[in-house]
């Protein structure tokens, strides 16, 4: 399997989301922690930080008022 490792500025431009934000919900245990790449160097597992948002969009899907597809 290969993985995509992400560094922080793309993990932010991927989730809209800024660097203290990130940390406090890495902090939190709500955010996928970062993997060591060297001494200073910290990256993410672009398919764990995927599962993230998909976890959101499920959240936001279970929480609609079952009108969604009223509009349609």
């Amino acid at each position: 399997m290969t993985h995509v490792i992400l560094r922080a500025n793309q993990v932010m431009e991927k989730t809209k989301i800024g660097r203290t934000y990130l940390y406090q919900e890495i902090k939190a245990g709500r955010f996928p922690k970062p993997i060591s790449l060297g001494a200073k160097a910290v990256g993410w597992i672009e398919s764990e930080v995927d599962a993230w948002i998909d976890a959101l969009i499920e959240i936001r899907n279970q929480s609609s008022d079952g009108n969604a597809n009223r509009s349609m």
